[in-house]
């Protein structure tokens, strides 16, 4: 039987190779995932030209998913750096990998991807029509953004940023409201300034329904930008962000009756005791539509470690409400992060998703935990290297600094409560000269 997305087939009761695979991956049944994936609230982004792709679902009563960003630019034009970042981001468990390319043989690049890579990829076509043009930004007409779009669907990438949200009435309040860190979307800035440019609507806006039926021809998740995400602590949850959500709300319900599977970008930057409220917030006018975060961050002043920043505010968010996290590296707001960067962002990420997952008491998550507890207290090194989300580091540490004895570490020698307590309890003498 015939269908043309995942909503679709399971609105209709089909059961598709991608639903079985991520029914077995999540250890939930076939009818529940199918149940959410008619709702919306539950996506599986599976393009039907991306042939090598391992699916994974999003949604919030699955696991958090992550997102790794990379991608060549004009100062740092090397594929084969980027395309090592891919391989190696795969390796690490990243869930997606979104190309964000502005420069070079981006076509070549990205159908590698799509030919080659396993995990979910997405895009962001903005970015991609500044580099195919090659022309001054507002000489770019509402057609060719709208092309760019149809060509990344046909290269096989399985959901696309499209900043749809920002449209003149939102543009008009952003300009009156006095932002301290205007708009720091790049594709939203972008969109915006075509607008005050040209004059024009926002073609991704007033297009929006052309849009659609090229992602429900392909199956192409839409991921709708927050071009007002804000970029400060200071500009969190004000006007220009909540009313670009209130649109991204009615574009939700407008994807959903062509059977177009949609997520909703979130922060940005945003203080600890706000997130909780703005992830409900999400939920409730986008009816459980999943949410995708950058962060959020929730303090200005850590560029170098704004991995950590983000992984304080990912687990937070995720925990009340977000499905899917976009790691951020050391490098944030600094420059292109490096392989070393690439993996400290994968594995802050995966911690804050994780950690969410126990929080939101998701079946199972606890089992790794425990696992790890069960080879600490037995003192098997082993074990605890292989269980860790980085094994490379433990490893390596434990070598540094090398114990006398091997049922302790340098830091508490003899004196080890782990190893003195497992004597005892079996009436051994606990010797701590």
């Amino acid at each position: 039987m015939d269908y043309t997305t995942q909503m679709d087939a399971a609105r209709r009761g089909i059961v598709t190779k991608e639903m079985e695979a991520v029914a077995r991956e999540e250890n939930i049944s076939i009818e529940s995932l199918m149940e959410e994936l008619a709702k919306g609230t539950v996506i599986i982004p599976a393009n039907k030209n991306h042939k090598c792709l391992k699916p994974r679902g999003i949604g919030f009563s699955l696991k958090t998913k992550i997102n790794v960003n990379l991608g060549t630019s004009r100062d740092c034009l090397d594929m084969q750096c980027e395309m090592a970042k891919v391989e190696n981001a795969v390796k690490m468990g990243a869930d997606a990998i979104m190309d964000l390319s502005s420069f070079g043989d981006t076509k070549v690049f990205r159908r590698k991807l799509t030919n080659e890579c396993p995990a979910t990829l997405g895009t962001v076509p903005i970015y991609d029509a500044i580099v195919y043009y090659n022309k001054p930004l507002k000489e770019i007409t509402a057609k060719e953004w709208i092309d760019v779009v149809r060509m990344h669907a046909e290269d096989g990438v399985d959901f696309m940023t499209i900043h749809c949200g920002i449209n003149r009435n939102t543009a008009k309040r952003f300009k009156e409201a006095k932002r301290l860190t205007n708009i720091v979307s790049r594709g939203g800035s972008l969109i915006f300034s075509w607008m005050e440019l040209t004059g024009n609507e926002n073609p991704f806006y007033e297009y929006y329904d052309e849009i659609l039926d090229i992602c429900r021809e392909y199956d192409v998740t839409m991921s709708l930008g927050d071009a007002c995400r804000p970029g400060s602590i200071a500009d969190s949850g004000d006007i220009s962000q909540i009313e670009e959500l209130v649109t991204l709300g009615e574009l939700t319900k407008r994807a959903w009756e062509k059977d177009v599977q949609v997520m909703i970008e979130g922060p940005g930057h945003m203080p600890l005791n706000e997130i909780e409220a703005n992830m409900k917030i999400q939920r409730t006018i986008c009816k459980g539509a999943p949410f995708y975060v950058l962060g959020p961050i929730v303090t200005d002043v850590a560029p170098g470690y704004d991995h950590i920043t983000s992984a304080i505010g990912g687990a937070i968010a995720a925990t009340h409400g977000a499905s899917f996290l976009c790691y951020v590296t050391p490098a944030e707001h600094l420059r292109l992060p490096n392989l070393e960067d690439m993996k400290e962002g994968i594995i802050a990420s995966k911690i804050a998703a994780h950690a969410a997952d126990i929080a939101k008491g998701l079946k199972g998550a606890k089992d790794w935990d425990n696992e790890m507890s069960t080879a600490r207290k037995d003192l098997d090194w082993e074990r605890m290297f292989s269980l860790a989300i980085d094994e490379e580091k433990p490893r390596r540490y434990r070598a540094e600094s090398t114990p006398e004895h091997h049922d302790t570490c340098t830091m508490c020698g003899k004196m080890c409560a782990v190893r003195n307590m497992n004597k005892v309890l079996k009436g051994e003498d606990v010797d701590v000269i």
